[in-house]
């Protein structure tokens, strides 16, 4: 829709276009250097005010310079760009710009005058920092791309941005090492990225649906933080980031299994200790998933499997209970999915008391009633404290979810159907791909090189090479920065 030369008909054609919005300010005034009748337009809960008066209307109805005939070498707003289709122009508006029309031009000219409410940049709440950045990101992508610009202050540092959706159209900023970058990934990215058509995304993670290799699989194939620091260390490695605009939740891909149980903080520890720490997290994967499917299948089948002390423990812990085993471990662990998912929902001061005493009241209670088992109990207690151990929320939700499946196979099949269990899973870890790289790299395809960084985590100088599973271009990273005593 081609802008008239006539301010009337514009207006009379912007008010058709946005009807029932309330918040539409139009406001006339003269421009004192050319003596043109103008009108300025911008949407009130979206723009900065103090920039409108301060950078626009002030400048242009009181300077009167005649070297400054044109509306953008007038006003001191940053950035001002010509327009000259109407419907631009109600996009503009709509995205918290402002614009003028000026009497007598086919023409509109855009003002970058956005200033919707935000938040402070805070500590993450998902992801705790020991002695990382405790600077999280925010729901303005601008400001989450300076955040992460802000550790890598490199010009090989390259941003591509992209718009997606019809109706609310959201800015995505795709952020890679150009030198490091695999460019055969970083073409498969923009090829998704181009391809989505929605009305609009609200948040990273409705696009990381959209973008996943197996939507079917309940693993996630990106790693989502809101870290700016973890960010940029996923990009130093060979990886992308995609910044969400409208969203707190950064996109880290190409990602593997392992990368859910690694934390920016590991790095800034004792290499000792995080490669406990990873092990520990290791463990916890284990024992999330397959500590209640051996309990039924050792009780209701494999008993024999049990010390004879142990045994008769159990079986006296049993003996009043009236239920068998799988449908004790359903009750117990969804009776504990229960509990926190009504920690997370109340406020924090509620939830906090809601999960612990009520874990302890119910817990105590099945027991005394005879519903559960002592031993059901503790089984419970271990598997919820493991999922708790594992650092990424994604990971950690899906674990809790394939434990129930393998619980059901445990009662039907016992050891047997664990193992097959076991295999099955195994499988499809295999099978699957991030933008065409294992999922369960470095163990499959073997690469023997990155598991100095996988299970364990060895010195810093020892990582001289990026992780070969993204297949960077450039694979140092670090140059020889460590002399043992025989070296010196």
């Amino acid at each position: 829709m081609p802008i008239s030369p006539y301010l009337q008909q514009n207006i009379t054609d912007l008010q058709n276009l946005l009807s029932m919005a309330p918040g539409f300010v139009i406001r006339y005034f003269q421009i004192k250097a050319t003596g043109q009748e103008a009108v300025l337009v911008y949407m009130n809960e979206l723009t900065d005010h103090k920039s409108i008066n301060d950078n626009v209307l002030f400048p242009l109805m009181h300077e009167s310079n005649p070297a400054h005939m044109r509306v953008e070498r007038m006003v001191t707003v940053g950035h001002v760009w010509t327009c000259s289709d109407l419907l631009q122009v109600e996009n503009a508006i709509l995205q918290g710009r402002s614009a003028i029309f000026v009497e007598g031009l086919r023409s509109a000219d855009i003002l970058n005058t956005q200033g919707w409410p935000q938040r402070a940049i805070e500590d993450p709440a998902l992801e705790a920092s020991l002695k990382g950045s405790h600077q999280g990101f925010v729901e303005t992508g601008s400001q989450n791309v300076a955040l992460i610009r802000r550790f890598i202050p490199n010009r090989e540092l390259k941003i591509k941005t992209f718009i997606v959706g019809r109706r609310g159209q959201t800015k995505l900023s795709l952020m890679y090492l150009a030198d490091v970058m695999n460019p055969q990934i970083l073409q498969e990215m923009e090829d998704r990225l181009v391809q989505i058509d929605v009305d609009a995304i609200i948040n990273s993670g409705e696009l990381e649906e959209l973008l996943e290799d197996n939507p079917y699989s309940p693993f996630p194939q990106f790693t989502m933080t809101e870290r700016p620091d973890s960010a940029a260390s996923q990009i130093l490695q060979g990886r992308m980031a995609i910044v969400v605009d409208r969203s707190p939740g950064v996109l880290i891909a190409p990602t593997t299994f392992s990368t859910f149980f690694q934390s920016v903080d590991d790095y800034s520890i004792r290499w000792q200790v995080a490669s406990f720490l990873r092990l520990l997290r290791f463990g916890a994967f284990i024992v999330t998933i397959f500590l209640p499917s051996i309990y039924i299948a050792v009780i209701s089948f494999n008993f024999e499997v049990i010390p004879l002390r142990l045994l008769l423990s159990v079986g006296e812990s049993r003996g009043n209970v009236p239920l068998p085993p799988i449908l004790e471990a359903l009750i117990m662990e969804v009776t504990l999915e229960m509990l926190k998912e009504a920690g997370i929902r109340l406020p924090a001061p509620i939830g906090q008391t809601v999960g612990i005493v009520g874990a302890i009241v119910i817990g105590q209670a099945s027991v005394q009633a005879g519903v559960v088992s002592n031993i059901m109990v503790i089984v419970v207690a271990l598997t919820g404290l493991a999922s708790f151990i594992i650092p990424n929320h994604d990971m950690s939700a899906t674990v809790r979810l394939i434990r129930f499946p393998m619980m059901i196979i445990a009662s039907i099949y016992g050891l047997l159907g664990v193992g097959v269990g076991s295999i099955v899973l195994v499988g499809h870890l295999i099978s699957l791909e991030s933008l065409g790289t294992p999922y369960l790299s470095p163990i499959s395809p073997l690469r023997l090189a990155d598991w100095k960084d996988t299970f364990i985590r060895l010195p810093l100088w020892k990582m001289k090479k990026r992780p070969l599973s993204v297949k960077p271009v450039q694979e140092n990273r670090f140059g020889q920065n460590h002399h043992s005593k025989d070296e010196r």
